[in-house]
């Protein structure tokens, strides 16, 4: 691991949708944010909706009928791969026995995976948030495996900003008594700690112009003023229920290591600068996509993406979407980011 530590044995889960073509040089790798699985499109297998269920498919964005499109699970995550939730060779669950986590360490063991498929170039990196400080990561790390890449509503490296709200998110985790310095049973653990720390998260993935034009100052039906405190607006209905479906979904450890992993990259740290870190990428062609209304991937983190790459004499495109959804627009505004995804791979 980059920071020290070794995991023995490591399993990476990965769906693949479309046929690999002879060469193996049809293959589009995604590399996910912080919270989603491998799941990215439903298939006979799982017919349950992926997370990017409008993007990947026969026809459309992301085509599997000209692409054989992976999708990994990262490292240190709790739907499948090997993380701080997982059973170490001894029996053990790792919990916070597991190494500090990197972006990096992410980006290693998808490219340790690929090889052990025997894929080594890769049509295209597609990476959103997390999933985009990855793709950068793996462009960096492994240059001359990467064909393109599409990097979108990511950085070269966390604001102060971002570092602030994903501190408070894991001070909320750790505060909760059922926390129990991360030494919690598998069945049980620090509820409240990780729904407050989604919620807090929920709030920045979305601009403050959507939560306005969205709930204004809807009432919940039926409140009662007698519950001085209580949920009385539709926002905080809202808030409650996708935090409570995400805790009990999502491991309270895996969280801290993964957002730690996002405070933690620099690409800085290859070469001295931002500069000389983005100069190790050799990629023919690089999207950047941005949102005007994310203020936890603030647009400009985009444009230095793609300023430094072109000033590199890359081939660099740089799109900037007015979605109002703000970071999460890359879940939800398709309208906007398929096309311009879509039109970028079949180009060339």
């Amino acid at each position: 691991m980059r920071h020290g530590g070794v995991l023995p044995q490591v399993d990476i889960v990965y769906e693949t949708w479309g046929r690999i073509s002879p060469a193996k040089d049809n293959v589009v790798l995604l590399v996910t944010g912080l919270s989603p699985g491998a799941h990215a499109r439903s298939s006979a297998g799982d017919p349950t909706p992926g997370w990017w269920e409008e993007m990947v498919g026969p026809g459309q964005a992301i085509d599997t009928e000209l692409f054989h499109v992976l999708c990994v699970n990262s490292l240190g995550s709790c739907h499948g791969s090997t993380g701080p939730a997982s059973v170490d060779p001894a029996g053990e669950r790792y919990r916070l026995r597991f190494p500090v986590l990197t972006i990096e360490d992410i980006a290693t063991a998808a490219h340790a995976a690929l090889e052990r498929l025997g894929i080594t170039r890769l049509r295209a990196v597609v990476g959103p948030s997390l999933g985009g400080m990855t793709a950068l990561a793996y462009a960096i790390l492994f240059p001359e495996d990467v064909r393109d890449l599409i990097t979108i509503s990511s950085a070269t490296r966390a604001t102060s900003f971002a570092t602030a709200i994903r501190s408070l998110q894991r001070e909320c985790i750790r505060s909760d008594p059922e926390w129990r310095g991360g030494d919690y049973p598998p069945d049980g653990g620090p509820e409240t700690g990780l729904r407050l720390a989604r919620k807090l998260g929920l709030i920045t993935y979305r601009s403050a112009r959507e939560w306005r034009e969205r709930f204004g100052r809807e009432r919940i039906t039926g409140a009662s003023p007698a519950e001085m405190f209580g949920p009385e607006f539709e926002v905080e209905a809202y808030l409650e229920m996708h935090a409570r479906k995400f805790a009990g979904a999502f491991d309270a450890n895996c969280y801290l290591y993964l957002s730690r992993a996002m405070d933690l990259f620099d690409v800085a740290e290859h070469g001295g600068s931002v500069e000389a870190g983005l100069g190790r990428i050799r990629a023919d062609r690089t999207l950047v996509i941005g949102v005007e209304t994310d203020f936890l991937f603030p647009i400009d983190q985009q444009e230095e993406i793609a300023r430094i790459l072109a000033g590199a004499g890359r081939t660099v495109s740089m799109v900037r979407l007015p979605s109002i959804q703000g970071h999460d627009s890359f879940l939800v505004d398709m309208d906007r980011f398929c096309p311009v995804i879509g039109e970028f791979l079949r180009r060339a």
